[in-house]
């Protein structure tokens, strides 16, 4: 059985895409099968995994519409070493087209059942809105991963997104929870992230995670070259945080 996770933030800038690719390769780094769901019309966690968006025959958006399966539409990252549902403009038309169909806030639960025993993982990489692809993204997962920085206007979003993730939780999908927030783009020298990062911990305990993602010159470039940054440079601090983070996910998954 496949283990679901969003990652989500309604703030934008925050790292969701980075956070998803890496993440999606790191845990395929430790031998697990995964598949990452590309739920953004500006289709940059497609780009990310080396796949051109604009190539795509098959989407996410045809997997919503029920034109094609999921399987059929999976491509493979080469680089990042997982599977790929890719996202590209024609998503954006996909919240239009799905506002009069019957349970559209789990068509995505839907088309992922039936490539369940496929995968160990599915990542979900959300847009930073509220909209009905993020709640198709939410009402498929078992779990939310929030990427954050370290700032107080992250924190005021925070409160937000967590008030939403209940809500979905109470309405539509009971088995939702927050698995954890994952500092990012952390800069050590920094006071104030220091002081934000304590109060996360101090505020929410085990809920946020060991493992932190450091500011990483290594990690910007790479989506730039189409690659995760686990392949770019894999002795970067970046890509060793995350090849971390994909260990304590696994580890995490054993405890729910």
């Amino acid at each position: 059985m496949a283990r679901i996770f969003c990652i989500a933030n309604q703030k934008g800038g925050v790292g969701k895409t980075t956070t998803s690719v890496n993440l999606a390769a790191g845990i395929a780094a430790h031998g697990k099968r995964v598949l990452l769901v590309d739920l953004d019309p500006q289709g940059n966690a497609t780009m990310g995994s080396g796949v051109d968006k604009r190539a795509l025959t098959c989407s996410v958006y045809q997997v919503l519409l029920g034109m094609v399966a999921a399987r059929q539409a999976a491509v493979r990252s080469e680089q990042g070493g997982f599977d790929l549902l890719g996202a590209n403009r024609d998503l954006a038309g996909a919240e239009l087209e799905l506002v009069d169909i019957d349970d559209r806030e789990t068509r995505l639960k839907q088309a992922l059942a039936v490539v369940d025993a496929d995968y160990d993982f599915v990542l979900i990489d959300c847009p930073p809105s509220l909209s009905l692809l993020t709640l198709n993204g939410l009402c498929a997962a078992h779990g939310v991963i929030i990427p954050m920085q370290c700032e107080y206007f992250a924190l005021e979003g925070l409160a937000d997104l967590v008030n939403t993730i209940k809500r979905v939780a109470a309405n539509l999908n009971p088995d939702l929870r927050i698995i954890g927030l994952l500092r990012v783009m952390f800069d050590p020298r920094m006071t104030l992230q220091q002081q934000v990062s304590e109060q996360l911990v101090a505020k929410f305990g085990d809920k946020v995670f060991a493992t932190i993602i450091p500011r990483n010159v290594r990690l910007a470039e790479a989506p730039s070259y189409g690659l995760p940054g686990i392949a770019y440079d894999r002795a970067s601090k970046g890509a060793q945080a995350y090849i971390q983070f994909g260990a304590e996910m696994i580890d995490r998954v054993h405890t729910l």
